[in-house]
């Protein structure tokens, strides 16, 4: 195999001109930041919980690019171009990765709840009726749908008008795109709440196939892409984090968080993110096993 890229967590080995494998790796990032720890079982957990769901979407006759599962972290899938160049995208491009992420959002939480604290959104944007002040929690009156960049260093909030121009979709082809997101989720959010969790948003990618027909690519349905939340606990109005949210709010309680959004906001040097505590490590190490074992229904070791 030939080594091709390595993502914030994970690396992409040539394996033919058609086939690629996946190796997920046991780092961790958040706020586009790689941090300078390794979670033992993390790249395990991931690897096997998104197989678990690219089976089950499979059923719903979504397409994906998933073959199967190696030695615990490594999954083979279908090759896709990645074009990061988006003026050499065009309308009739076949089998390429489309360079946008959905995120779709159930309930008020992560940045679309700093953004509405900021005053940087309206709560009517999310559909919130004139004058509603929106909780931390809080369920959205309807799926809220935002795409960002996927391709660039820092991802970057997308209009609609923004996402066509730099994917080429067609109208037509961006409303797909959405409906097989809501689709998904609608059987993802369903599963979950047997087990006892609430699906809070997550984000996925696609491509293009040969036929330029949409593939659900990359991964989802994991503690890395999507926020779950603890069912009875939340029915009690607590919101326990059982995702790499975790992280995040770790870094924002320890003040890094701010740190970095005020060093982006000025356009200076970014402050490099500290090394997780070993109890903090072990924690989170135990969260992804957890979670894998909950969404999934199966042991892991």
């Amino acid at each position: 195999m030939r080594f091709l890229r390595k993502g914030k967590v994970k690396e992409v080995y040539e394996v033919s001109k058609t086939e690629l494998e996946f190796v997920f790796t046991d780092q961790i990032s958040v706020f586009d930041k790689v941090i300078p720890t390794l979670v033992p079982h993390k790249g395990e957990t991931l690897c096997r919980t998104s197989a678990h769901w690219f089976k089950l979407v499979e059923g719903l006759g979504v397409r994906t690019h998933f073959l199967r599962v190696l030695d615990g972290n490594r999954m083979r899938v279908r090759r896709v171009q990645v074009i990061p160049d988006y003026d050499t995208i065009t309308p009739k491009t076949k089998n390429f990765l489309i360079p946008l992420e959905i995120i779709a959002r159930y309930y008020v939480a992560g940045s679309l709840h700093d953004r509405i604290k900021a005053g940087k959104m309206r709560p009517a944007d999310a559909g919130y009726p004139p004058g509603h002040a929106p909780r931390y929690g809080e369920p959205l009156p309807k799926p809220f749908v935002e795409v960002t960049t996927k391709l660039e260093k820092v991802d970057r909030e997308l209009t609609t008008a923004e996402a066509l121009a730099i994917s080429k979709l067609s109208p037509g082809e961006y409303d797909d795109l959405v409906k097989a997101v809501l689709k998904i989720d609608d059987r993802l959010n369903t599963e979950v709440r047997k087990r006892g969790l609430i699906h809070v948003d997550g984000k996925k990618e696609f491509a293009m196939d040969q036929e330029r027909r949409l593939m659900l690519v990359d991964t989802f349905g994991t503690a890395d892409e999507d926020r779950f939340w603890d069912l009875e606990a939340y029915q009690k109005g607590e919101q326990i984090e059982l995702s790499k949210e975790f992280v995040r709010q770790y870094y924002r309680k320890i003040g890094y968080h701010q740190a970095l959004m005020e060093a982006r906001e000025a356009g200076g040097p970014e402050p490099d993110i500290p090394p997780l505590p070993e109890e903090v490590t072990k924690e989170v190490s135990d969260l992804y096993v957890a979670l894998f074992e909950r969404l999934t229904g199966e042991k892991f070791r």
